[in-house]
């Protein structure tokens, strides 16, 4: 943009002092030429009055004479024509007479007419041959009166080749000057451009390589410039980002490292717990009612106790990365038949009736069954805790690179915020809605995280008051990218009914039959 405006500017100023010295040439010509004309008409004029030639022979020579003196003693003068006034009553003809009787046809008539309505000095600009070119020329016409002839038109044609030319070497100057200044301003923007903008690329490929993790560069600042000052600041900036990412990396590792020795410490005096709870829940029956239920709810407790603490490892070992698939070749529909024979006791203890929909042909998947399994189970049972005795579906379908599995619930549902944090430990949709089937809040998250796993994706959505969907899509063999699901993640409204064709004997034909009878 800098170039182009710089060139739209010269060349705009050079047009401008091209048309200053065109004009300044012009003028400065047509001042000298008016002047120079005026004095060699002056000097025909005398000539004529101090002659005594008195017949037309005389009259013609003494003509052709001072049309040569006046050549011959004019400066840069192309030609001199001397032609008979048609107002000229003297009794005298003579012949039309000039330096060059070719340029007779540069006098054009419109300059005639003025000479004779003005009686004084005209002029205006001619174009006269030059080989097989034209040239700008001044044609300068007169009255002048010849003894015995009346009334004549004295013109003086002055060349403009000299100014011409040199209007033509300003330019070329010009042009020359412009196209130097263009290379001098070009090779400016560019040195300046670069002064600006490699500091600001180097920039950006620090932040690029501090974005892919290498927190340990830094940009080169030298000088006291702005661009130097930037280079320190985004130094500082980098160096505390750089701190704050590593502590927070030692807080994660600290707290994964908890977690796991925790789950690991509480392992052994849950096993002793365990010993006793369930030596006191085989001697229930001997225990009064109020003994015996709190046996009851302490064995169901330790129950809930040793899930939260297998799900607290395996969350703690998908963070450290150490989780690694043990994958095996499975029948997709038989993974779902056994997730659904366990649930569905608890589905119809619920009240829910557990619908499955699978292709009859088998769908081959290379999967960790268990961890599928999990999915799935964790899937229903949430669908059976949600669901409010509702009915639930569970449909599976296949591609040649894809599967997918949905269960839907007709419950509570949930809002579009709400599917966006199903998947967080922990995380109740109403924290003050009990959790009846024993659940630790880290069932989605580990179910997420296993089907990342298996380079597949589980997503949820639903409405409020109408029911939840799930869908689980796995890529058919581990490596497979997947592009699409082959079942859709929302409800497709159902079709609405078309419109019945009237019927040529119902209420709208009536009024014919009325006519008719």
């Amino acid at each position: 943009m800098t170039v182009a405006a710089g060139v739209i500017a010269l060349f705009a100023l050079g047009a401008v002092l091209s048309g200053q010295v065109r004009d300044g040439l012009f003028d400065e010509r047509l001042e000298q030429v008016l002047a120079d004309a005026a004095l060699r008409a002056d000097s025909a004029q005398r000539r004529f009055d101090a002659a005594t030639a008195n017949s037309t022979q005389e009259v013609q020579q003494l003509a052709n004479d001072t049309v040569r003196a006046s050549q011959e003693t004019a400066s840069g003068t192309a030609a001199v024509v001397l032609l008979r006034s048609e107002q000229s009553t003297g009794p005298i003809h003579i012949v039309p007479t000039a330096t060059d009787i070719t340029l007779r046809d540069v006098i054009s008539p419109e300059l005639r007419a003025q000479v004779e309505e003005q009686q004084f000095q005209q002029w205006q600009s001619v174009e006269v041959p030059a080989g097989e070119e034209m040239e700008p020329a001044l044609a300068v016409g007169t009255v002048v009166l010849l003894p015995g002839a009346g009334e004549h038109e004295l013109y003086f044609i002055y060349s403009l080749k000299a100014e011409t030319e040199t209007l033509w070497m300003v330019q070329r100057a010009l042009i020359i000057g412009g196209f130097a200044l263009v290379f001098a301003l070009v090779l400016m923007t560019w040195y300046l451009a670069r002064q600006v903008l490699d500091p600001v690329k180097r920039a950006s490929r620090v932040a690029a390589r501090l974005a892919a993790g290498e927190l340990s560069v830094r940009m080169g600042a030298h000088g006291q410039d702005e661009l130097a000052l930037l280079g320190r600041s985004f130094n500082d900036m980098a160096q505390n980002l750089q701190d704050q990412i590593e502590q927070l990396a030692e807080l994660s590792r600290m707290q994964q490292r908890f977690v796991s020795d925790v789950s690991h410490e509480l392992r052994t005096p849950l096993t002793t717990i365990r010993m006793a709870a369930e030596l006191l829940y085989d001697t229930r029956d001997s225990l009064d009612p109020s003994q015996q239920r709190s046996v009851e709810l302490l064995h169901d407790q330790l129950d809930r106790f040793e899930l939260l603490l297998a799900d607290l490892l395996e969350i703690s070992r998908f963070d450290a990365g150490a989780v690694e698939l043990d994958t095996e070749q499975a029948e997709m529909r038989d993974v779902v038949d056994t997730v659904v024979a366990l649930t569905d006791p608890i589905a119809r203890e619920r009240g829910s009736e557990l619908s499955v929909a699978m292709p009859t042909e088998p769908i081959s998947v290379e999967i960790d069954r268990r961890r599928i399994e999990r999915i799935i189970r964790n899937l229903v049972i949430n669908a059976i805790e949600h669901g409010e005795g509702k009915p639930i579906e569970v449909e599976l379908a296949a591609d040649d690179t894809a599967l997918a599995l949905v269960v839907a619930d007709s419950g509570v549902g949930m809002t579009p915020v709400e599917a966006e944090h199903v998947f967080d430990r922990f995380w109740r949709a109403d924290p003050a809605r009990a959790r009846t089937l024993g659940g630790t809040g880290l069932g989605l998250a580990i179910s997420l995280e296993d089907a990342h796993l298996h380079g597949g994706r589980l997503e949820a959505t639903g409405t409020p008051g109408e029911g939840a969907r799930f869908r689980l899509t796995l890529p058919r063999r581990i490596g497979i990218q997947i592009t699409h699901s082959p079942l859709p993640l929302r409800r497709e409204p159902p079709a609405l009914p078309a419109p019945a064709e009237e019927d040529p004997t119902g209420p709208a034909a009536l009024p014919t039959l009325k006519e008719d009878l």
